[in-house]
């Protein structure tokens, strides 16, 4: 079954219904990441000024060769084809050098970023810095006292942003009765079983406890972090988490379109993956951080010190006793951004299910892709297009 037969009779047969029992599983992922509001309840993050549209200087870069998954080699042409990409977007020196859409997508279509959502918080917490509303030094119940009795409680919003609380949880995503799963069931994404009493989203970050690890010594992946970090930018603003990236992030930046966010039954937004956003509108987000936080009309949106810090500030050792080390040799991660390549400066922001935004500052070179890849975590998928981006990245060097 393809995108196109889904959700495309009125009412849809049961075998091409999209539901919260099957919204996260292929085929059915290829329709649902495009049509989340659909699915669940949302609050809007509004592109409060007109965008400037992109020019075009268009490159040929469908055969550029690279080594692909299973280690065969291929092209970047057959590999959108054969890899449940629904959106590329290529910027060389802020034009659009080369763009691909697939399964109903199209470049004014939002689609769900899942863990890009993570960097998209992490640049926001500069400009919240930057302007005196936050200390990244500060302890997390200076803004959140309710998670006193938590991991949290002894925790700095620094800890939260560079993934080194000393938690315990286990982002398993496939585990059926693991971490993630109550988690999902928390914030809505997933339908509990019969009897299974569910909490939302803030109560369940209240019941997170450590792990025997000091706090800043590992980085840890674990989503719970961002969302708690979504909740000390709303203390810190006093505005809802939506309002506060429309007026501070994604109105400087001269988005397009209006993005949006999934709240829980409590109105808890969720920071850590539930965002949706256009294609083009994340290639511009990446653009900007490409250009130390200047807009595309000169206006400085993230400061620049603080992107300084993403590329220069050395989180190796966290990272080599943490969850991705084997995954990404050498690499570090700061203010919720990897750096996957430090000996060329390339940033990455990544998403479950295929998500990227790939920054290679010496190519001038900003690639978004969006996917509906079947398994959360593929590791050869993403070493795969890993090695994509770079091929492209020497193409223009």
């Amino acid at each position: 079954m393809i995108a196109k037969d889904l959700m495309n009779d009125y009412p849809p047969t049961p075998d091409r219904q999209v539901t919260l029992a099957n919204w996260r599983q292929s085929p059915f992922n290829s329709w649902s990441y495009r049509n989340v509001r659909r699915l669940l309840p949302t609050a809007n993050i509004a592109a409060t000024h007109p965008g400037k549209p992109f020019e075009a200087s268009l490159e040929s870069i469908e055969d550029i060769e690279f080594v692909g998954i299973g280690g065969q080699p291929t092209t970047l042409a057959k590999a959108l084809r054969d890899t449940h990409t629904d959106a590329l977007v290529m910027l060389r020196r802020g034009r659009i050098a080369a763009e691909w859409y697939a399964n109903g997508m199209d470049a004014r279509t939002p689609h769900i970023v899942f863990s890009v959502s993570k960097s998209i918080c992490g640049s926001l917490g500069g400009i919240l810095t930057d302007r005196n509303l936050l200390d990244p030094d500060d302890l997390i119940t200076d803004y959140v006292p309710e998670l006193e009795r938590s991991v949290y409680g002894n925790a700095t919003v620094r800890h939260l942003l560079d993934m080194t609380v000393g938690i315990k949880f286990v982002e398993d995503y496939d585990d059926p009765d693991g971490d993630v799963i109550r988690y999902r069931y928390a914030m809505g994404w997933d339908i509990p079983p019969p009897g299974r009493e569910v909490t939302d989203v803030r109560r369940f970050l209240a019941t997170m406890r450590p792990d025997g690890k000091p706090h800043g010594d590992t980085f840890h992946y674990v989503s719970t972090n961002t969302d708690v970090l979504g909740w000390v930018y709303e203390r810190a603003c006093d505005q809802p988490l939506s309002d506060i990236l429309s007026e501070y992030l994604w109105g400087p930046l001269g988005a397009e379109h209006d993005g949006y966010v999934t709240v829980d039954s409590h109105g808890a937004m969720r920071a850590a993956g539930g965002i949706c956003l256009t294609p083009r509108d994340l290639a511009r987000f990446g653009e900007m951080m490409r250009r130390r936080g200047v807009g595309a009309d000169g206006r400085q949106v993230v400061p620049g010190w603080w992107i300084d810090d993403i590329n220069e500030h050395d989180t190796s050792a966290a990272w080599a006793r943490g969850d991705f080390a084997e995954l990404f040799p050498g690499a570090s991660y700061r203010s919720k951004w990897y750096q996957i390549d430090r000996t060329e400066g390339v940033l990455c922001a990544l998403g479950i299910h295929g998500q990227w935004i790939y920054i290679h500052p010496e190519a001038e070179l900003v690639i978004v892709r969006l996917a509906s890849e079947a398994i959360p975590l593929d590791p050869d998928h993403a070493l795969s297009w890993r090695r994509g981006f770079n091929a492209v990245a020497d193409a223009f060097l």
